[in-house]
């Protein structure tokens, strides 16, 4: 992850040749998984050895003591579902090349090289499913390992490193087209067996800053995938093949035109890292969860195990704590699309599909009252989502065209939610909302 550069991916509808499948839209929250060798000594993923920071030896080194000793995908799947998560996501691969498979291409994977010894792609698939959750896979086009990788260049690099770092590069400047028709069908190779072994429903790439899509030959590669798996949901880092945009650690001020999910860690760091106790409070998260559903995306939450397969305790909290407040809100999270646009309400909402009850989120204790403004529909019922205590509202103002302010009394402070409070608006018909800007 922490793929260095921002991308714009291209408009869904000019994506895919196959419609993205609903249950993605639908599913709201994910569970992004950084687990590798890196979390043995608690280093920045591949990250470590291509800037630098630790000598390639001492990284590699890792191998030796990654065990997965108490590595149990059944729990971690319980986890997930009590966060509210509808599926999840795993490194299969990242930019070092450790494969967590038994891949047949090479054997640099934890099954062969380290003493974890077997396939944790496998059971983490099957514990998913048991759970009803979708099975989504991390899979890097990058390869810093790979003896046939630093043989071409980007014809336009878009940042430095991509034009010089010696991971990625020919050292002597010389391009071996052979060399990299080899590394593409390693990587093919590899693609296929994730495909043809575990069927994920979702394939998540990264790596692409590093070559262009022409050089990446994605236009093979995403039609191997939809031959084994029609329904396969692929990230805009498929580019011109991607269904959904991914930003990351920040929700977007201006949401992206279509679907997408926002990919954020618990505390700071993808993997597992020792020394990182900066972790974000349930409510910062519960926040963060509002904000993205809110603007019509899902939430792509990260969480890195230990070497031995363990989550944290403190990971485990927040993801718990966050699961709480879904399940007391689920009207308001599951089966809804984007709310209102800013500045009708002051706080992220939702709208039910038939898009006639609207569900305002409220972060603060409201004081005295909550407005909405520019709603043209009558309102029929408010009530508190989880408590359904039953709330006054009237119309104030207005004039021709532009609707009155809806002022809606705040609930009493005993049926305030300690992280978000969600108000529920039930309406005549499917909102109308006045954008116009008024008598000039």
């Amino acid at each position: 992850m922490a793929a260095p550069v921002h991308r714009t991916p291209p408009h869904p509808e000019e994506a895919s040749a196959m419609p993205l499948q609903p249950w993605f839209a639908d599913a709201k929250l994910g569970i992004f998984v950084h687990y590798g060798i890196y979390a043995v000594d608690g280093v920045p993923e591949s990250w470590a050895f291509y800037h630098g920071e630790v000598p390639h030896e001492r990284y590699m080194r890792q191998l030796d003591g990654f065990t997965a000793a108490h590595y149990d995908p059944g729990a971690w799947a319980r986890l997930f579902s009590r966060a509210g998560a509808r599926y999840a996501v795993l490194t299969a691969r990242h930019h070092d090349g450790v494969a967590l498979w038994d891949t047949a291409q090479g054997d640099l994977s934890v099954v062969r090289r380290a003493p974890a010894g077997r396939d944790l792609i496998a059971p983490y698939a099957e514990a998913l499913r048991e759970q009803g959750l979708k099975v989504g896979l991390y899979y890097s086009h990058s390869d810093w390992n790979h003896p046939d990788y630093a043989s071409v260049v980007h014809p336009d690099p878009p940042m430095e490193d991509v034009a010089t770092n010696r991971f990625v590069v020919p050292a002597d400047g010389k391009e071996d087209p052979a060399a990299w028709k080899r590394y593409l069908a390693y990587r093919d190779a590899q693609v296929g067996e994730l495909v043809d072994r575990f069927r994920p429903d979702l394939l998540w790439f990264d790596g692409e800053w590093e070559r262009s899509e022409e050089q990446w030959g994605l236009d093979a590669l995403a039609a191997r995938i939809l031959a084994g798996n029609p329904e396969t949901v692929l990230n805009a880092r498929m580019l011109s093949h991607g269904d959904y945009a991914t930003p990351e650690q920040g929700i977007p001020v201006e949401p992206p035109a279509g679907p997408w999910e926002l990919c954020l860690t618990v505390n700071d760091s993808w993997g597992f890292q020792h020394a990182d106790h900066r972790h974000k409070s349930v409510r910062q998260l519960v926040r963060y969860f509002a904000e993205t559903i809110g603007a019509g995306g899902n939430l792509l939450l990260d969480v890195g195990p230990r070497e031995d397969g363990t989550i944290t305790p403190e990971q485990t909290a927040r993801l718990e704590g966050l699961g709480d407040w879904i399940r007391g809100h689920a009207d308001a999270v599951y089966g809804t699309v984007a709310g209102l646009p800013a500045g009708h309400h002051y706080g992220p909402s939702t709208l039910s599909a038939d898009r006639r009850t609207l569900y305002l989120v409220c972060f603060d204790a409201p004081r005295e009252t909550i407005a909405v403004r520019g709603l043209r529909n009558r309102i029929r019922r408010v009530s508190v989502v989880g408590t359904g205590a039953e709330l006054d509202h009237q119309v104030v103002g207005g004039l021709h065209e532009v609707p009155g302010v809806t002022w809606i009394d705040a609930p009493a402070l005993g049926g305030l939610d300690p992280y978000a409070t969600v108000l529920a608006l039930e309406l005549d018909g499917e909102i109308d909302l006045y954008r116009g800007t008024g008598r000039t």
